[in-house]
């Protein structure tokens, strides 16, 4: 068995059903160790990437190897660390103590627990307001320039948007204006997956309580991408840092893809106190804000290059056909600075029209939530969404519950022990059941097929 080309094979397949965004987020360090007798070994480089992985992915890695490889019954996801003993260094180096702007932390913090890095270009400077978020940028403004010892006003301060509207540049710039505001400030920026990491090790190393009194001593914290927090255990201190710091009038910070209230798997308990303070959303930029953003950038690289010129009319076009966000609005004016840096001449409207070509008109694909499986499917069948989640075993129940796991199986990535969690709790090997059970009657009966796919237009819509 060539287990190197199979692999390549699978991670293709995955990388074609995945965004490049979620595939380079939980695949791109993902390695394979061995193919030995009905088991695929795969490994990873920390503890948190093998429980995501486990819990999101699992079922789909074990099919994709099995349709390369119909002998394969298992896959192995296991840390490298425990894999290979890392040799000590002959001599040990000189400790650097770690900047600020590059752990994250205060200067008088222990590095043993640092934060993530923080981009000294994201400030409150550089952030681009507009109507979408003045609101949001407001309340960061207020939280870094709070005065040390005064009672929080929002707290906890829950920021809310899609991708590249910009949570973690206001996240930032909370970071570096309240240590310019008190330097004595103790401050903390963390993405959850940091987080998550540091707790599992400071397990594994035995200092959990010096963890715990670390993070709940200081006076803003800062969390990023919270729709990644999973794993029991991780949730509960999570649940108990959060507590510990908002009860002690300590200052938290979250940003997230979605509200509190759309948060899946998270402990209900983590949802109810970040529900409780302010919770801002922020918008696709409008038209006017684009084209500040694109200012704002081309003023920044003209400090680096005073003969870059791009035209007005060009910056409008990208302005207007770049509606996404400021992300992929730095994309396209990054693209367009390249080939003005490489060309004799001006940038034309056709260059720009190609060097765009692929983000004009993109939209962020719509996510699918379990909730709104339920919630059609029960509209559509006249049952209610307890019925569904309930034990009741009658045929007008029965198979409403088994279309709806197997549309939760389909348009969404969450894993069979996942979704039976959604449904009340339920076995994996029922939602399998449920699966295989419509799988098989959708090949035979073309009015369910047709009915199947109404639904999903209707989950979709």
């Amino acid at each position: 068995m060539d287990g190197a080309k199979s692999w390549d094979r699978v991670r293709l397949r995955l990388q074609a059903e995945l965004s490049e965004e979620v595939f380079n987020s939980w695949f791109a360090r993902v390695s394979l160790e061995e193919v030995t007798t009905g088991v695929v070994r795969l490994s990873v480089p920390t503890l948190f990437l093998k429980g995501w992985i486990k819990s999101h992915y699992y079922d789909r890695l074990l099919q994709l190897w099995q349709e390369e490889i119909s002998a394969i019954v298992r896959v192995d996801i296991v840390q490298r660390s425990a894999l290979r003993v890392v040799p000590a260094p002959a001599q040990k180096a000189e400790a650097r103590p770690a900047r600020p702007e590059q752990a994250g932390f205060a200067d008088h913090t222990s590095d043993r627990f640092a934060g993530s890095p923080l981009d000294p270009r994201l400030t409150f400077d550089s952030f681009c307001e507009g109507r979408s978020n003045d609101v949001a940028a407001r309340a960061a403004r207020a939280v870094a320039a709070a005065p040390e010892g005064s009672a929080p006003v929002y707290n906890p301060l829950y920021i809310h948007a899609g991708v590249g509207l910009g949570k973690t540049h206001l996240l930032q710039a909370i970071a570096h204006q309240a240590r310019i505001t008190d330097p004595r400030r103790r401050v903390l920026y963390l993405t959850v997956e940091r987080f998550a990491f540091q707790f599992v090790s400071s397990l594994r190393e035995k200092s959990a309580l010096d963890f715990k009194e670390k993070l709940r001593s200081i006076d803003i914290l800062l969390i990023d991408d919270m729709q990644f927090l999973t794993g029991r255990s991780v949730q509960q201190e999570f649940c108990h840092m959060l507590n510990a710091l908002l009860d002690n009038a300590r200052q938290v910070v979250v940003a997230a893809d979605r509200s509190p209230a759309d948060l899946e798997g998270i402990d209900e308990r983590v949802c109810s106190r970040l529900k409780g303070g302010v919770v801002i959303g922020m918008a696709t930029p409008d038209l006017a804000m684009r084209r500040d953003i694109l200012n704002t950038r081309l003023r920044s690289a003209r400090e680096r290059n005073p003969s870059l010129d791009i035209s007005e009319p060009v910056l409008d076009y990208v302005a207007q056909t770049v509606a996404t966000n400021g992300r992929d609005l730095d994309g396209a004016l990054n693209r367009l600075i390249c080939r003005a840096d490489f060309s004799d001449g001006p940038i034309t409207m056709d260059i720009a029209e190609f060097a765009i070509a692929d983000l004009v008109g993109a939209r962020e694909p719509r996510r699918i939530r379990i909730e709104d499986i339920q919630k059609v499917v029960a509209r559509h069948y006249n049952v209610s969404k307890h019925d569904l989640l309930s034990a009741r075993r009658t045929r007008t129940i029965v198979r409403p519950r088994q279309i709806a796991m197997y549309l939760a199986k389909t348009m969404t990535p969450r894993s069979f022990p996942e979704i039976g969690k959604r449904f009340g709790g339920r076995d994996h090997t029922t939602v399998l059941h449920a699966v295989r059970k419509i799988e098989g009657m959708v090949s035979e009966d073309q009015t369910l097929a047709q009915e199947i796919e109404l639904l999903k237009r209707m989950i979709q819509d």
